[in-house]
């Protein structure tokens, strides 16, 4: 003969798994720890999408120094070739090449979007100019920038540098 206590769950459990499927406090919980669990995946996987987009950000921004700093080193070339040439014999000619190394750099900068800041005649504007001294000078205009001691560069609209100028009194 068959044992009923086989077949039977222990005392308590039915009552048990009874109660936990009424007991509103008991859904909750349940739904609490759902929630909590969604939140911390939620959390990792936004910290590790953060992580991701960092690293990509600063690879591109290795690749873009990397990128003028390998138009910039045939520079660095005839620079280090202009000093280990003798100036004395032919002065012309040594001018000439610093010149031409000039005008690269340019060339490089203009590539890559920069543009010097005309300051000369303008008039004395603080977002592009830094006034390092004023004086009067005749036939100007007050505020004029009359004479140029560093260039400022832009790139693009954002301003790299300021011109640092010498503006008129009035």
């Amino acid at each position: 003969m068959e044992d009923k206590r086989d077949n039977q769950q222990p005392e308590g459990a039915a009552e048990t798994a009874a109660a936990t499927a009424t007991d509103p406090t008991a859904e909750a919980q349940r739904e609490r720890d759902e929630y909590k669990d969604l939140l911390l995946r939620k959390t990792a996987e936004f910290e590790n999408y953060r992580k991701r987009v960092e690293r990509d950000r600063q690879s591109v921004n290795e690749a873009a120094a990397a990128s003028v700093l390998e138009e910039l080193l045939p520079l660095v070339d005839d620079l280090e070739r202009a000093l280990k040439a003798d100036a004395g014999a032919d002065v012309e000619s040594y001018r000439r090449g610093v010149e031409l190394i000039y005008e690269k750099l340019n060339d490089v900068l203009r590539k890559r979007g920069v543009r010097p800041i005309e300051a000369l005649g303008a008039d004395f504007d603080p977002y592009y100019h830094q006034a390092v001294a004023h004086e009067h000078a005749e036939g100007t205009r007050e505020g004029q920038v009359i004479e140029e001691f560093r260039r400022g560069y832009m790139l693009g609209d954002r301003l790299l540098r300021p011109s640092m100028v010498k503006v008129a009194k009035g």
